[in-house]
C-alpha cells in the first residue's frame, strides 16, 4: 500500500520499496532514510560495545559480553592473520567494519512491509530500511577505505615510493612509465568500486528478492503458502549472505591496508 493508501500495481509496489526518502536535486539529493539508519546503527553499536567493555567482568561472564568477546577475538585473528605491518588503528577499524556493516545487512532481516508501513502511518511516503542497498553508503564506506589506503601508502613509502610504485611496477624501464602508470590506477581505483559493488550488488539483490517474495500474499491460498516457505528458505540462506559480505568486506579492507603498509 502507498501512503495514500491507494493499492499498488506489483510494478509500482516494487518501485516504492525501492525508493529513497529523499530531499534536494541532481549531486546534492540526500537520502534520508539511509543517512538515519546508518548512523543510527553506528550509535547502537558504539553504546553497545562501549556499554560491554565498562561492564566487563574477570569471572564468569554474561552472554552479551560473551558475544562481544568472541566478536573482538574473530576480528583480532583475522587482522593478526592478514595485516602484516604495524598499525593499532587497523584491528579497532576491522572491527568498526564488520560490526556496523552487518547490522546495516541485518536491517534485510525485518519483513520488507513493516517499516514502510509504519513510517506511512506518520505521513511518510518512502522508506529503505536498509542502508547497504543503497549506492550511496557503500561507496561512502569503500571511498574512507581508499582514503586510507592512500594516505599510509604516502606514509609508509613517501610520496617519491608512491609515485614509484604506481610507474615502475610491473615493468621496471623507464619507456613503460606510461602503460605502468595505466596499469597501475586502473587497480588502484578498482579497489574501492569493487567493494562498494560488491556489497550493494549483492544487499540490493536480497531486497529485491524479498520484495518480488511478498508480491506473493494476498493473491490466492496456494501463491501465498508458497511465499511462505520461500520466504523462510531466502531468510535461512540470506543470514549466510549478510555475514559473508560483512566479512568480505572487512578482509578485502585488512588486506588493501597491508598491502599499503609494504614498501617495495
Amino acid at each position: 500500500m502507498a501512503a495514500t493508501g491507494e493499492a499498488l500495481t506489483p510494478q509500482g509496489y516494487i518501485q516504492h520499496h525501492l525508493t529513497n526518502l529523499s530531499v534536494g536535486e541532481g549531486f546534492w539529493t540526500w537520502h534520508i532514510d539511509s543517512l538515519f539508519f546508518s548512523v543510527g546503527l553506528g550509535v547502537l553499536f558504539l553504546w553497545i560495545f562501549r556499554s560491554v567493555g565498562k561492564k566487563a567482568t574477570s569471572g564468569v561472564p554474561g552472554k552479551l559480553q560473551c558475544f562481544v568477546e568472541m566478536i573482538v577475538e574473530f576480528v583480532n585473528n583475522s587482522v593478526k592473520e592478514s595485516f602484516h605491518g604495524r598499525n593499532a588503528l587497523i584491528a579497532p577499524l576491522a572491527l568498526t567494519i564488520f560490526v556496523w556493516v552487518f547490522m546495516m545487512n541485518f536491517m534485510d532481516m525485518i519483513p520488507v512491509d513493516w517499516l514502510p508501513y509504519a513510517a506511512s502511518l506518520m505521513g511518510i511516503p518512502y522508506l529503505k530500511a536498509v542502508p547497504t542497498t543503497d549506492v550511496n553508503i557503500t561507496f561512502s564506506l569503500a571511498i574512507g577505505v581508499f582514503v586510507l589506503i592512500i594516505f599510509y601508502s604516502i606514509k609508509v613509502k613517501g610520496v617519491s615510493g608512491f609515485v614509484k610504485e604506481l610507474t615502475l611496477q610491473p615493468f621496471n624501464h623507464k619507456a613503460m612509465i606510461p602503460v605502468n602508470l595505466l596499469l597501475e590506477t586502473v587497480t588502484l581505483i578498482a579497489k574501492p568500486i569493487s567493494l562498494a559493488l560488491r556489497l550493494f550488488g549483492n544487499l540490493y539483490a536480497g531486497e529485491l528478492i524479498f520484495i518480488l517474495i511478498a508480491l506473493m500474499y494476498g493473491t490466492n491460498l496456494l501463491l501465498s503458502s508458497l511465499g511462505v516457505t520461500l520466504q523462510l528458505g531466502w531468510l535461512i540462506f540470506h543470514i549466510l549472505v549478510i555475514t559473508l559480505q560483512a566479512f568480505i568486506f572487512m578482509m578485502l579492507t585488512i588486506v588493501y591496508l597491508s598491502m599499503a603498509h609494504e614498501d617495495h
